[in-house]
């Protein structure tokens, strides 16, 4: 199952994958980062959604957060899916997953379980194509039937604990060297969705266990998602998926059942998407440059007067310390008591500000509305801006 020792490609992409991630916090304040680990799970969110086919908006994910579905009964429960997803990766990034290693049987079962226990029922029903009959999707557990993905027909079900075993013992990382840890990642990944253990969700459950792995093997700060490179190149991911289905060519081809080279290839694939969002994660949350395109944003709506001066000083007070007193507003505004407390409830009504009650200190928020503005690129423009989104 797993990538062997010697490939040169793979070395060099595990190596400058786990020196690029070293500097990705930089100097950003813990809270700011903390902040933005919140964003990144919307966004982790989103893309994994898009890969799937569901249509969530982040504007709809940050209403959902905020408990403001919407009247369409499919939408709302497109809107329950995504806060079950961020649910399953806050615990993931705040530690509160489960010991086992995540490419493990036991851990798996839980991202199923936490996930799809959160869905709306009717979530849970699907219809299979192969015998038009309605199957019951059911948390933590494997399916109980035959499917077909695609041109791929998975392992038979009542085989599935048996693969699950194996899987297990292949990945355990104990064993692994360093690069190769980092190589299971991909492969992993493949083998999983190969494996197709679940009656539904299986993509959904082999993203996640990917970023639970690098985020034990990276030490990293979930400030990178590599859903957003699997998501951008979605095609190609799902190109790469089918051709390691393949079985082997010939008996150089691998010692396994499936072609050792075409999952090497899918490795390439993967690796080179994580390395890609973790550069384009490093330009964009240079310190120096959010501030620039903050106080863009911030004088455009002074200009327009949807925000009253001072608003930028309240801010980057807020991204230089982690959180501000409110009692400062007064000092860092310039304004007498009663208008700096105005321009404190405007921001925090924006979102721009963030609190966790209504005496508790402020942190610097980031809302859908100015994402396109503060970080551009991350989501795709027309649904970063849009008033309808």
């Amino acid at each position: 199952m797993l990538v062997p020792e010697g490939d040169s490609t793979l070395d060099d992409l595990t190596f400058d994958l786990n020196r690029r991630t070293a500097s990705l916090a930089g100097s950003m304040h813990p809270e700011i980062q903390k902040e933005l680990g919140r964003l990144v799970r919307s966004m982790n969110c989103y893309y994994s959604n898009f890969i799937e086919g569901s249509q969530t908006t982040p504007r709809e994910i940050e209403r959902a957060l905020r408990k403001e579905f919407a009247t369409d009964h499919r939408q709302r429960a497109l809107q329950h899916e995504a806060l079950a997803h961020i649910h399953v990766q806050q615990l993931i990034d705040t530690g509160a997953d489960p010991q086992d290693w995540p490419a493990s049987d036991a851990y798996v079962r839980w991202l199923h379980r936490e996930f799809c226990s959160r869905l709306p029922p009717e979530m849970l029903v699907m219809r299979t194509v192969e015998t038009d009959r309605e199957v019951v999707v059911v948390p933590g557990e494997y399916r109980t039937g035959t499917v077909d993905v695609g041109s791929h027909t998975p392992p038979r079900h009542t085989l599935l604990p048996d693969f699950m075993q194996r899987f297990t013992e292949a990945y355990r990382h104990d064993r692994l060297s360093k690069p190769r840890q980092l190589m299971s990642v991909a492969a992993a990944h493949h083998r999983f969705t190969w494996i197709h253990p679940f009656a539904d969700g299986n993509g959904r459950v082999a993203r996640l266990m990917s970023h639970a792995m690098f985020l034990r093997l990276l030490g990293s700060h979930s400030l990178w998602s590599v859903s957003r490179g699997l998501a951008r190149n979605a095609e190609k991911y799902k190109a790469r998926l089918a051709a390691a289905d393949l079985p082997k060519r010939n008996s150089l081809d691998g010692r396994g059942a499936l072609s050792l080279e075409e999952l090497k290839a899918f490795c390439v694939f993967f690796l080179t998407a994580s390395i890609d969002q973790v550069d384009f994660m490093h330009k964009l949350l240079q310190p120096q440059e959010i501030l620039r395109r903050m106080e863009i944003y911030i004088t455009d709506e002074v200009v327009a007067k949807r925000l009253p001066k001072g608003s930028f000083e309240m801010l980057r007070e807020a991204f230089y310390r982690g959180s501000v007193q409110r009692g400062e507003a007064k000092n860092i505004t310039g304004y007498e008591e009663r208008r700096a407390r105005e321009t404190l409830s405007t921001l925090l009504d924006r979102g721009l500000l963030v609190t966790t009650g209504p005496r508790a200190p402020v942190s610097l928020g980031f809302p859908a509305e100015a994402l396109d503005r503060w970080l551009p690129n991350l989501y795709p423009m027309d649904l970063a801006s849009s008033p309808g989104a």
